[in-house]
């Protein structure tokens, strides 16, 4: 292996593993800052150790174990935290792995889920909502600020200086690691929703880089997902969000070609589709409407079981999909929400009709650097015939992507 591949490899582990490991360490020192700043280090120590001994069998657990030492070790060297070490310990022992798992599974809590604590914990009310979701982004979803940044359509220091006010805030608060009372957990679970679901959208549609998806990110939001559905099964909104992600998630093996190329909607092989995760999906939202009016979760399920139950793209309720899309807009307003409904309006009922709601879309500040929009007016103008405009669009979204695929994918548009 060169020292190319190890790098790449630990960032692979790093990428799948920080969020665990933060956790952990959070858990540990009831400290969201020093938890991060010890699972760095634990990163810089696997850059110096691997390429001499190879990568661990369990790096994840290498990583973790390592941090953990460097945490109780600190503790050890600083008087201030002798508490601290009183609390997640009884004598040295907790130096051995299987002490630290044996002493954490002892610990009161009604789920025994760190990453789940340290999500209820990053989406504390003492925290304005933005700073819940953009630490939570960053510490559960290995995001950097420029993916969050994006995520939010808001400029990428905003997104810096909330991460660093959150952080602040939980320690000058005294917030411990750990999950509300049960009879608080419904007023806390807008927040983590909401994180969740940005989590499965950068999985699902990279922000930056080589990759066009990252299916690692939507099995964690995923995994997250059902285990709050299990947790709150009487919330119709918690069974909406997973009815959507596992919908959306039966696409990934399709949404991408060969050599890793996009392939979009109306162009996947359906073969492809997961039935499996569709079934579960259609089962999520079926309980979700058996328990209430469909909130803005539950209603972009719906709209994603009218692709799941079409076998071909002729076969989709278009209709349908415009009018659930207007309800969402009246329940949840966002130019994102609208620009969507333009597609299924355009479907529907012809291009020049979803070419309307795109064009009074031009002026919202909100998407000025939103590629998606210049490459759906793009897409409505081919249809039109207008294709210098059309040609124009689709470069405009090149030129706004940070996605290498989604770059090429819009500027090969602009080319036929």
């Amino acid at each position: 292996m060169t020292v190319d591949d190890l790098h790449r490899t630990i960032e692979a582990v790093w990428r799948m593993e920080s969020a665990r490991v933060v956790a952990g360490l959070a858990r540990l020192l009831h400290d969201v800052g020093l938890a991060e700043e010890l699972a760095q280090d634990a990163l810089v120590i696997a850059l110096e150790q691997w390429p001499q001994s190879g990568v661990p069998d369990n790096p994840g657990g290498w990583l973790m174990l390592t941090a953990r030492h460097r945490a109780i070790d600190l503790i050890r060297r600083n008087a201030r935290y002798t508490d601290k070490l009183a609390e997640v310990g009884r004598d040295l022992a907790v130096r051995q792995e299987s002490a630290e798992a044996e002493l954490i599974d002892e610990l009161d809590d009604h789920i025994g889920d760190d990453l789940l604590r340290l999500l209820f914990t990053a989406c504390h009310p003492v925290l304005p909502a933005e700073g819940r979701v953009a630490l939570t982004l960053r510490l559960l979803g290995g995001l950097t600020t420029q993916e969050i940044a994006r995520a939010f359509l808001v400029p990428e220091p905003t997104v810096g200086q909330r991460i660093f006010r959150a952080k602040r805030t939980l320690a000058d608060k005294g917030v411990r690691i750990e999950l509300p009372p049960p009879d608080e957990l419904p007023g806390r679970l807008a927040s983590v929703l909401e994180v969740i679901y940005l989590i499965f959208n950068e999985g699902y549609s990279a922000t930056a880089g080589d990759d066009w998806t990252r299916p690692s990110l939507c099995e964690e939001a995923l995994r997250l997902g059902r285990v709050l559905a299990g947790l709150m099964p009487d919330q119709a909104e918690a069974h909406g969000l997973v009815a959507l992600m596992e919908i959306q998630a039966s696409r990934i093996r399709a949404r991408t070609g060969p050599d890793g190329e996009p392939v979009l909607l109306l162009d996947q092989d359906r073969r492809l589709w997961d039935r499996l995760l569709i079934r579960r999906g259609l089962a999520a939202l079926a309980r979700a409407e058996e328990l209430g009016t469909l909130g803005p979760y539950g209603l972009q399920a719906a709209i994603a079981a009218c692709h799941a139950r079409a076998v071909t793209p002729e076969d989709t309720d278009w209709e349908r999909m415009a009018a659930l899309y207007r309800v969402l807009a009246h329940v949840a307003p966002s130019p994102v929400v609208e620009l969507n409904r333009a597609v299924a309006v355009g479907m529907a009922y012809g291009p020049a009709r979803g070419l309307e709601i795109v064009d009074a879309l031009v002026r919202e500040r909100a998407l000025r650097s939103y590629p998606q929009l210049p490459a759906v007016r793009g897409d409505l103008l081919e249809k039109l015939g207008r294709l210098d405009e059309a040609r124009e669009e689709f470069r405009r979204a090149a030129d706004l992507t940070r996605n290498e695929r989604e770059r090429a994918l819009f500027l090969a548009r602009a080319g036929r």
